[in-house]
């Protein structure tokens, strides 16, 4: 902002004046512009200096560098133009442009390898940030490379894309192919006029920017040919080493004319031993030629024939026709359940507990004159898995239905129902059933239970281990030798040395006729080339589709047939096992659905449940330990891992089968359990879940998968050496903002999202009774309004609605579309704005949000009135100021007001005040008004 000078005088009536004799003061009163404060330069960073990467920082430890980087389809639109099979990635040549850029600023100039791991997806919308890291010199002065990517919001691992190494040494000088002569003396050209709609057919949908290929010629089983790059793309080649876009058109020669196109698309998987001798160039020529089975060696120079590029060899592989950046995409959504060691609590108080075995336990419990902290139920036994759960459950719901147990906590205690510690074995599948329901229990009934997993080898009861235990604060605890371990749920990361494969010769028998079978049967068929499939199912040839699904495998080569089998009964499983002499492969899709909260279950609806999903496992897994499978893949449910409010039955059937796949692995054979997360709506079990179930799992961060993932998360389970993965998408930021915003983050979870640490809070805000203190200044009808309010935008966030205006204060719950689980879940979140104790019948108790509201209430404020010493300053006043002055004066108060405001002894004359001021509010009269008032007996 500029300063003005002020010339104080006379001005002559000519108007002029005299300017000052002396020189001017050269200070500058505005701010001077400086450099950005987000530029790589501020930031500590170096430039990179290059179209691909904005900026490098040195490590000073170990002298590796990191590239780092943003890539979108705004600030890199020719990234566009190369898309395959419906997804736009960063083509194989501009990996290995990121990584001889960073060989190039630590002076390691051959790549000598660069293998490409998983391809790098570019979104539609948004961008996605990419890492370049290299590592410090070895002995030999050589470096590793390895290109990573992460979401452009910051959620989600990173991934590795690409790993190599980088040396300082050229094998060779140059190219040794002539390319001055050309084309080549006896090479016969190829047309390729059709060549980019041949192409697109396949699968490659290459923009302008990547048609670059202009010529192609054959000699033998060389390959010669021309590319160059669109004009518009040419006055950026000086800044590449080789622009991405130039280089891959001229390897695209390698697929012109060939005699047999394959099956899928292929994308440049290995680059070996390449050399740059010159950068920036806009055109290429180009010699392949091959290079053993499967690979090419590559030789380029530019126009004039000066060498440009040489090449050992580059091998290709073929990816997913389907969607090649699925897997990719979805590799940070296939997670493993590890049980970390917790520390025990230091000091921990001595706990008052007491074994309970029945119903009637609990009932002689709650009607004792001492409740305990705790007691434990020992589901340690023999029992199976239906048995053990239906004997939990009747204990369970004693237990939840005593309001006078509120404050003590319930811990069922197992031995071996989870993979804890080294082995990652279960030996006793029945237990995780348990584990299962109780998981459940805890969704719908947070802070009431514990569950806790005891070493198979240890003996005596739990006794030692309660305090312990209890004073850890965690829901789900195992204790193997002196050690405690607790589930957390992680990204999986190790790929196994033997991945489940499904040999084309044998036969694979798919499980249910419902929509996942059917996806699943045309997978095996279409991408692992599974030639005999055996669809099991109740109703066989009758179901829905089936005969349709059948005709159509068939017609692409395949022997199918559909059998009915009721794989609950076991003599029917043996029937039909006999059947196929070479069952090489299992994959279980079946189960139904009966959900209910754990007070609405019974014994018969686990059996139904358990039915298609424990029975048929058990069966199949029995019945086939004598055959040589080469897989044996179950389809579970998150449900059994996280716990599935209204979904207990359901939960402790998948559970089973998590365990059942890891008893088999401790046994040597296949077994592999995919805790399935949310499908589509229209996929699988995700077709019956209603509106308010997809939108209460959209608030715990959890996405849907298209059918596109689920099979990309399929085939990369596949791959990974673990009995149990669970492929979920999630929104972690999501999660990372509803905890922020005072939400609650289950413990299993507590490993994938970081949660800030509190920010300290006033000495008035760390009470509990907030909401008391916020209604203890408000009259009645206000009180009650406020508390409309707050069950209105409860009742809001679970039933999905986007505002409280969308819930009517009198409209019944029932009409509202209510139910058992979203009535339990309301009452939690309730439990946690207002800090009551309130029954899982809450909202049939008080069927209306204005009934629920006057309830709340009365047990919020038993006196119904408010607290004078609770009313703040600011209301304080406003109350004050509304009182007409004649009450005041009749109250005797008008000198204690007059000395309290220090008002003196005015010296002024008395001024008469007209009789209506002594019915006016304070606040309608001004000072000499109140004055007057004041002395007026004077």
């Amino acid at each position: 902002r500029g300063v003005g000078v002020d010339w104080s005088g006379v001005v002559p009536a000519s108007g002029w004046v005299d300017l000052p004799t002396y020189a001017f003061d050269h200070r500058h009163y505005w701010l001077h512009p400086t450099g950005s404060a987000t530029d790589a330069v501020s930031l500590g960073q170096a430039s990179a200096d290059h179209p691909l990467l904005g900026a490098v920082v040195q490590l000073p430890q170990s002298d590796g560098l990191v590239f780092t980087s943003r890539l979108s389809l705004r600030t890199h639109p020719w990234l566009a133009d190369h898309a395959v099979g419906g997804a736009v990635i960063v083509p194989g040549t501009g990996m290995v442009e990121l990584a001889v850029r960073a060989g190039d600023e630590a002076g390691c100039t051959v790549l000598d390898e660069l293998v490409i791991e998983a391809p790098l997806v570019v979104p539609e919308q948004g961008g996605v940030r990419v890492q370049v890291a290299l590592s410090g010199p070895n002995e030999a002065g050589s470096r590793t490379v390895h290109v990573y990517s992460r979401r452009d919001d910051g959620t989600g691992a990173w991934m590795r894309h690409a790993t190599g190494m980088l040396s300082a040494t050229p094998s060779g000088g140059g190219t040794g192919f002539d390319f001055i002569a050309w084309p080549p003396p006896g090479a016969e050209q190829v047309h390729v006029g059709d060549f980019y709609d041949d192409l697109a057919e396949r699968g490659y949908a290459y923009g302008p920017a990547f048609q670059g290929l202009r010529a192609v010629w054959r000699r033998g089983e060389e390959i010669f040919a021309e590319a160059a790059l669109p004009e518009d793309l040419r006055k950026e080649a000086g800044r590449f080493a080789v622009h991405p876009a130039l280089l891959d058109a001229a390897l695209q020669a390698a697929t012109v004319g060939a005699v047999e196109e394959p099956a899928e698309p292929v994308l440049a998987f290995a680059w070996n031993g390449l050399v740059l001798h010159a950068v920036g160039a806009s055109a290429l020529r180009v010699r392949l030629a091959p290079f053993g089975p499967d690979a090419l060696s590559v030789e380029a120079a530019d126009e004039t024939g000066e060498p440009v590029l040489t090449m050992d060899s580059l091998v290709s592989r073929p990816v997913s026709a389907e969607r090649p950046g699925a897997a990719g995409e979805v590799r940070e959504s296939i997670f493993q359940v590890d049980w970390t060691e917790r520390p025990p609590a230091q000091g921990a108080d001595t706990q008052s507990w007491v074994p309970v075995v029945t119903p009637d336990d609990v009932t002689a419990l709650a009607e004792g004159t001492h409740v305990p902290s705790a007691a434990v139920l020992n589901a340690v036994g023999a029992d199976a898995a239906l048995a053990a759960s239906a004997r939990v459950l009747e204990i369970l719901q004693a237990w939840l239905a005593v309001p006078v147990l509120e404050e003590t906590l319930l811990v069922v205690r197992t031995c071996g129902a989870v993979a804890a510690g080294g082995d990652h074995t279960v030996t006793d599948p029945a237990a995780a059933a348990v584990w299962g329901l109780v998981r459940s229990a805890q969704t719908e009934n947070p802070g009431r239970i514990v569950l806790l997993d005891t070493d198979p080898a240890a003996e005596g009861d739990a006794r030692s281990l309660v305090d312990s235990v209890l004073a850890t604060g965690e829901p789900q605890i195992a204790v193997r030798g002196t050690t405690l371990f607790v589930p957390r749920l992680a990204r999986a990361t190790q790929n196994s040395n033997s991945p489940v494969t499904f040999g084309p010769e044998g036969t694979v028998l798919v499980s249910g006729a419902g929509s996942l079978g059917g996806l699943m049967a045309r997978h095996l068929v279409t991408r692992h080339a599974v030639r005999h499939l055996v669809l099991a199912s109740r109703q066989g040839p009758d179901a829905d589709g089936v005969m349709d699904l059948v005709a159509e495998l068939t017609g692409q080569g395949a022997e199918v047939s559909a059998v009915a089998c009721d794989l609950s009964d076991r003599s029917e499983v043996a029937e039909l096992l006999a059947s196929i002499s070479d069952l090489t492969g299992v994959v279980h899709t079946a189960g139904v659905f009966d959900d209910g909260v754990i007070g609405a279950l019974t014994a018969d609806r686990l059996a139904s449940v358990f039915a298609p999903k424990v029975d048929a496992v058990r069966h199949l897994d029995e019945l086939t330990r004598g055959t040589n499978l080469d897989a044996f893949v179950v389809f579970s449910s998150v449900a059994g891992v996280i716990g599935g409010g209204g979904q207990g039955n359901y939960a402790a059937a998948n559970a089973y089968l998590d365990a059942a796949m890891a008893h088999r692995r401790g046994a040597g054979l296949p077994g592999l359990s995919l805790a399935w997360g949310l499908w589509e709506r229209s996929t699988g079990m995700a077709a019956h879940l209603s509106t308010v179930d997809h939108a209460r799992a959209g608030r715990g961060g959890v996405l849907e998968m298209t059918r596109a993932e689920g099979l990309a998360m399929f085939d990369i389970g596949l791959r990974t050496d673990r009995a149990l993965l669970v492929p979920i998408k999630l929104d972690l930021e999501a999660m990372r903002a509803d905890v922020a915003d005072g939400g609650t983050l289950p413990h299993l979870l507590r490993g994938l999202v970081r949660v800030a640490r509190p920010a300290a809070r006033a000495a008035a805000s760390t009470e509990g009774d907030g909401l008391v203190r916020r209604l203890a200044g408000l009259a009645p009808a206000e009180q009650e309004a406020v508390l409309v309010d707050v069950v209105r935008g409860q009742v809001a966030v679970v039933l999905g609605h986007a505002g409280p205006e969308a819930v009517r204060a009198d409209t019944a719950f029932t009409d509202a579309g209510f139910d058992s689980l979203t009535s339990v879940e309301l009452r939690n979140k309730l439990r946690e704005t207002t800090g009551l104790k309130l029954p899982a019948t809450m909202v049939f108790d008080h069927p209306t949000p204005l009934v629920l509201a006057r309830h709340l209430r009365a047990e919020l404020l038993p006196d119904g009135a408010a607290k004078a010493h609770d009313m703040d300053e600011e209301r304080l006043r406003h109350a004050l100021a509304s009182i007409p002055l004649a009450r005041l004066r009749e109250a005797g108060l008008m000198d204690a007001l007059a000395e309290l405001a220090a008002l003196g002894e005015p010296d002024v004359a008395a001024v008469g005040v007209d009789e209506a001021d002594e019915e006016r509010p304070i606040a309608e009269l001004d000072v000499d008004d109140l004055v007057q008032l004041a002395f007026d007996d004077e």
